[in-house]
């Protein structure tokens, strides 16, 4: 037969009476519970108690009772508290008999006896009713026919005018737009450096309206100068979807790109990008939703006077793909021939020159054969949707369009959707 040892100190056994030999009640937890109080138990303790009450009514009977207070009863006060509390016990005078509280006339003024009487109203005015047949007839001051001879028009008050704000009385143009021929700034920026004191004819603060000569010497506070300096201008890779300016039908526009994580890697401009970029940006021109390639964006109101200014002749060129759809009445041409082969020369040479679009002669532009199926063109000028509208008049449909170059400026190895700055020294 197998012997098991029990490894450990054996536990004790538990206890179950306690030293009076009584049944305990069993443990649980880690506190220690009292002995249950037997039947017999409590029954003694119930006359012990009844004992003891029993006791205490006796001794409470065999007290002498305590002497009365044989002073007379004092009268039951009849009087104000402050009346009979001041009076010796005993000795409180009767209160004195008072007729009914007078009360104030409590009627309107027109019923009360001495009230003096309402004064009688005049009769409201009332409208005229006659009938309109016996009315006298509305004169309207305001006909020429119906003034008399002492009409004197009311005059209107003079208004305060601000002396800075006064057109100097030179003859000329304006300020603001003689800047902006001479390239110093935009006209929304002169405006702003005039306002602020930065500006000065020959010597003189300018003031805003002011109108000059073509003789006169401007110079620009170097303030102006840097502030314009810290003006930057973004190129960036415009994808198909994207619209150039404003939101419109459902697409955004190209400006939302202009984020840190679409920079381009290789931007060699030096530029630290900042919250202050984003402010007053703008296009420099267009791009229609379904073209690509290089689009400016600037917040230097000169690149967008040089760039899409009346006057500007910047060349920008892109390359199209065309396919062949000729014109309506002309001779078909056989099927699966190249565009570049039924485009004859003289349609060639009209998108050169000598096209109208809206009623204008188009300046003259440079078109040539990129491939077969490309064409490249570079124009000075932009108007809506004009090479798309060139190509339908000489019967090629445009099924791909890419700016690759804006004046010296090109579009470069700039991946889709990315954007870089333009360096200082880069001009277009």
């Amino acid at each position: 037969m197998a012997t098991i040892t029990l490894k450990g100190k054996p536990k004790p056994a538990a206890k179950t009476r306690n030293a009076e030999g009584e049944k305990r009640a069993p443990v649980r937890g880690k506190g220690v519970s009292k002995p249950r109080t037997t039947l017999a138990k409590a029954q003694a303790d119930r006359a012990e108690r009844e004992e003891q009450f029993q006791k205490s009514q006796a001794q409470r009977a065999e007290r002498p009772a305590p002497a009365r207070d044989e002073r007379p009863a004092r009268p039951k006060p009849t009087g104000f508290k402050s009346d009979w509390q001041q009076q010796p016990r005993g000795d409180a005078p009767p209160r004195p008999e008072r007729g009914p509280r007078a009360r104030p006339d409590e009627r309107p003024p027109q019923y009360r006896g001495d009230a003096p009487q309402r004064p009688e109203r005049a009769p409201r005015a009332r409208p005229d009713e006659r009938p309109p047949a016996d009315r006298p007839p509305r004169v309207d001051q305001r006909r020429v026919a119906n003034r008399g001879p002492n009409f004197e028009p009311p005059q209107r008050p003079q208004q305060r005018r601000n002396p800075a704000r006064e057109v100097a009385p030179e003859d000329g143009e304006r300020l603001s737009k003689r800047m902006g021929e001479l390239k110093l700034a935009s006209r929304r920026e002169a405006d702003d450096w005039i306002a602020a004191g930065w500006v000065r004819v020959n010597g003189k603060v300018a003031v805003l309206g002011q109108r000059v000569g073509p003789d006169v010497q401007i110079d620009i506070d170097p303030a102006a100068r840097n502030q314009q300096a810290q003006l930057v201008t973004v190129l960036l890779h415009k994808p198909i979807g994207y619209v150039s300016g404003q939101a419109e039908d459902g697409y955004e526009p190209a400006v939302v790109l202009f984020q840190p994580e679409n920079r381009w890697a290789e931007d060699a401009s030096g530029i630290k990008p900042n919250a202050g970029h984003h402010r007053n940006l703008a296009p420099a021109g267009r791009l229609d939703i379904d073209s690509t390639g290089l689009l400016v964006l600037t917040q230097d109101g000169r690149i967008a006077r040089v760039l899409i200014g009346d006057d500007s002749d910047v060349e920008k060129e892109y390359l199209v793909r065309v396919e062949f759809v000729g014109l309506p009445g002309a001779e078909a041409v056989p099927e699966g021939t190249l565009p570049n082969a039924a485009l004859s020369n003289n349609k060639l040479a009209l998108l050169n020159h000598g096209l109208e679009l809206d009623g204008e002669e188009l300046k003259p532009a440079k078109v040539s054969w990129q491939n077969e199926h490309q064409l490249r063109f570079v124009l000075r000028e932009g108007k809506k949707r004009q090479i798309r509208r060139m190509c339908e008049l000489v019967g090629l449909k445009v099924v791909g369009l890419k700016r690759v170059r804006i004046g010296r400026i090109p579009l470069g190895h700039l991946p889709v959707g990315q954007w870089r700055y333009l360096a200082p020294w880069e001009k277009f």
